[in-house]
């Protein structure tokens, strides 16, 4: 059965040196589309990436990586900001991983790129505001989406 799913890797420092992303391809079969990825002065690195293929290789993937001390977050909704709350201030802006959050110079107000956002939650936490949610569709809503993909009418 084909897997595919979006999800956010934070490498620790002593993981910086090792081909994982490699091993998920060539030990588990697993595809992967790097979205986005950066690696800090200190050596760590965040990674946004779809990963596919099946469903058992996957599972055996992500163990495989969080066996080798990489954190996994996968992305489950969408994030959502209100201008309202927001006072233009940054912080989001500098650990967006995407770029979705931008600030521009000229103005000195926070845009936020839906299309862009890959929803992996790091802004969420880190607005001082509670600006920036998550929203997490219900499991009726959930039921109704994958309906709607796979061409149903009724949920």
């Amino acid at each position: 059965m084909k897997f595919s799913k979006k999800v956010v890797l934070e490498f620790p420092q002593h993981t910086w040196d090792q081909p994982i992303i490699y091993a998920l391809n060539t030990k588990y079969d697993l595809m992967f589309n790097i979205i986005k990825a950066k690696i800090t002065p200190r050596q760590e690195g965040v990674m946004t990436l779809e990963l596919s293929g099946d469903k058992e290789n996957f599972d055996k993937g992500i163990e495989f990586l969080k066996e080798v001390g990489v954190r996994v977050r996968f992305l489950a909704g969408d994030i959502e900001r209100d201008e309202k709350l927001c006072t233009h201030c940054g912080l989001c802006t500098v650990i967006c991983p995407t770029d979705a959050l931008s600030l521009n110079r000229d103005t000195m107000e926070v845009s936020f790129d839906k299309e862009r956002c890959v929803g992996c939650e790091l802004c969420v936490p880190l607005c001082p505001f509670k600006a920036i949610i998550m929203n997490i569709p219900s499991h009726s809503q959930r039921n109704s989406l994958q309906n709607n993909r796979r061409g149903n009418k009724k949920p």
